[in-house]
């Protein structure tokens, strides 16, 4: 489990420049290890050069098995990989918001991530070269009072091969009625939504169930 620590001393408003990104290990997701830190950088740069390092998110290479990246906000969105998830090599970083999300889905890689509105989404065949698809994901913000200010961080679980289930599943976090810059701390809501494809998403309406 990949997870951040986020700094807000003397009332800062965002985790500052010494978060940094942590792993721990369970064989039961009851009992864990202690948070390691990740040296995304790898070890010739220090703890305090890292930079600030939020949101990450880990995936497995499709064409390598054993190659695992980290992904994460720095620069963008940041990339590491590693074979062991102790030594790690920095990959470079592609232009995209917060909040990343990797699925694979055919020969591609799907990510989504969170610029200042919306969910944005973003292809790969090797996990490294990134094209944007056009649009933004916004769901039914418009007629959301609770998302009105911003929808954001949306994960997706990919539960197509599941009796019963059979679609992708969307969690995100929507802030409203002001934009989360207002309200940062408060108003904070999470919804689901789902889909087949990963391209055209339903989300509950009264009476109806979401699967």
């Amino acid at each position: 489990m990949c997870l951040q620590t986020y700094p807000r001393p003397n009332g800062e408003k965002y985790a500052n420049e010494s978060a940094r990104i942590f792993v721990m290990h369970s064989l039961d997701l009851v009992n864990w290890t202690k948070p390691e830190l990740l040296r995304l950088k790898g070890d010739d740069v220090s703890v305090a050069e890292m930079g600030r390092m939020i949101d990450p998110y880990l995936v497995e290479s499709r064409q390598e098995p054993g190659k695992w990246w980290c992904f994460y906000k720095q620069n963008g969105v940041s990339m590491s990989y590693s074979y062991d998830l102790l030594d790690w090599t920095y990959a470079g970083h592609a232009d995209a918001g917060e909040n990343v999300c990797v699925i694979p889905r055919g020969d591609q890689y799907v990510m989504l991530h969170s610029p200042k509105n919306g969910i944005g989404v973003m292809r790969s065949n090797d996990l490294v070269h990134w094209v944007h698809d056009a649009g933004l994901i916004t769901l039914g913000q418009q007629q959301w009072e609770w998302a009105r200010g911003r929808i954001t961080a949306g994960f997706v679980w990919d539960g197509t091969s599941f009796e019963g289930i059979g679609k992708y599943v969307m969690f995100y976090h929507g802030t409203g009625p002001q934009d989360e810059e207002i309200i940062f701390d408060t108003h904070a809501c999470i919804g689901i939504a789902w889909s087949e494809d990963l391209v055209r998403w339903h989300w509950p309406t009264e009476g109806s169930s979401p699967i």
